[in-house]
């Protein structure tokens, strides 16, 4: 089976994907999101003939999963302005969770301070770290996103984590087929 691009051109990355063994596949999929079901229903849909069947796979695989495994894969994530997560991370994903939280590194000291009070905060009030699909935002961007859903009632916010969790995982999927 051949595997294109949205173009319709051949994507060897995507192949190569289709050809792993379960467990090489599976811990691909992990470095894309932290939660084993969702790594394990994406394992189990393979191979996947277009980027764009990958993509809403992985969408509605997503929006399948509970609230434990949303939670398990936030888990899988360092809080905003830090580097190291609460689970294990492979060193692509602590990678790429460096690259996406590139706007926190240049941050005042006093926002530095200020995402930090922030992430306690939310810990405390909700349970989970705060997820923001952080890739192009700076860290008073993030800082204003995450005061502002301190707000939320705790359902209204998980629901917005997800969602957050949901983008950064397409962004990893698409970095893993662009090797």
């Amino acid at each position: 089976m051949q595997s294109l691009n949205a173009s319709g051109v051949l994507n060897t990355e995507l192949e190569t994907l289709n050809s792993l063994s379960p467990e090489q596949a599976n811990a691909e999929f992990l470095k894309c999101c932290g939660s084993r079901r969702w790594a394990r229903a994406m394992n189990n849909a393979r191979p996947f003939a277009t980027v764009a069947q990958l993509l809403v796979t992985a969408d509605d695989v997503w929006s399948s999963l509970s609230n434990e495994d949303w939670l398990e894969a936030f888990r899988a994530h360092p809080k905003i302005g830090e580097k190291k997560a609460a689970t294990t991370q492979s060193k692509q994903a602590a990678k790429w969770s460096a690259q996406e939280q590139a706007g926190t590194q240049e941050a005042a000291a006093e926002t530095k301070a200020a995402l930090a009070e922030g992430n306690r905060k939310y810990m405390d009030r909700f349970g989970f770290i705060f997820i923001i699909c952080a890739s192009g935002k700076s860290a008073d961007e993030m800082l204003a996103s995450l005061n502002n859903r301190l707000q939320n009632d705790a359902e209204t916010e998980l629901v917005i984590a997800s969602e957050e969790q949901r983008k950064i995982t397409r962004l990893r999927l698409e970095k893993l087929i662009k090797k």
